[in-house]
């Protein structure tokens, strides 16, 4: 089962955020970019960390699990750190946007081998593990990852709210494209990150977790 990121030090592991119905999904944030359109997709990205950022870090205070989902880039024998560093390794286009979102100390990180983050992973485990029941997501891109997650995430009955300032795609029509098959085929809710409640949404776990941490 996937694990809260381990501080930076003597490894303290923070504890686990039991009792939330929402978790945030954040898929494949932490990336380099370097496929066929990823500088199409990089300003775009950009204006997403400027919400997604804030929205995580918001979650993170109301006691909500944020999840990152992340492409393994065929590194088999890699972990999440390893993923971490080579996506911002010098030289890599997405390693402003990488370290901008990079996870905290109460955060989890699930590895996954293809576009779904619920494909091949320990995923369902984890929100079985976390009693969730809603999902918000968020990520890159919309018409991919974030599309094959949503519609997976609607085959297993979560309830999911995807937050369309907080996905980014190589255009804007792949972006609206996307989001519009999800409200009228899978009746998935699609909202900006500022529209989400900050009151009375979530169920706060019984011991939240405290403090932030790195890589």
């Amino acid at each position: 089962m996937a694990k809260p990121v381990l501080k930076s030090g003597k490894g303290t592991r923070s504890k686990s955020l039991r009792g939330a119905d929402t978790a945030l999904l954040i898929i494949d944030v932490i990336n380099d970019l370097d496929f066929p359109g990823g500088e199409h997709v990089l300003p775009w990205a950009s204006r997403m960390v400027e919400r997604l950022a804030p929205f995580a870090a918001r979650m993170r205070k109301a006691g909500v699990p944020v999840i990152y989902v992340n492409d393994n880039f065929n590194h088999w024998r890699s972990n999440f750190r390893d993923v971490y560093r080579h996506c911002t390794r010098a030289g890599s286009r997405g390693r402003g946007i990488a370290r901008a979102l990079r996870p905290h100390a109460t955060d989890y990180f699930v590895l996954k081998p293809k576009h779904s983050a619920f494909f091949a992973t320990s995923l369902v485990p984890l929100l079985e593990h976390l009693g969730t029941k809603k999902l918000l997501m968020a990520g890159i891109a919309t018409n991919l990852c974030v599309f094959f997650s949503a519609h997976d995430a609607h085959m297993l009955e979560y309830d999911i709210t995807v937050l369309s300032d907080c996905c980014c795609a190589e255009s804007d029509t792949d972006h609206d494209l996307a989001l519009d098959q999800l409200q009228r085929f899978l009746g998935v809710r699609v909202c900006r990150a500022d529209e989400v409640k900050r009151k009375g949404r979530f169920r706060r776990p019984a011991h939240p977790s405290k403090g932030s941490g790195r890589l």
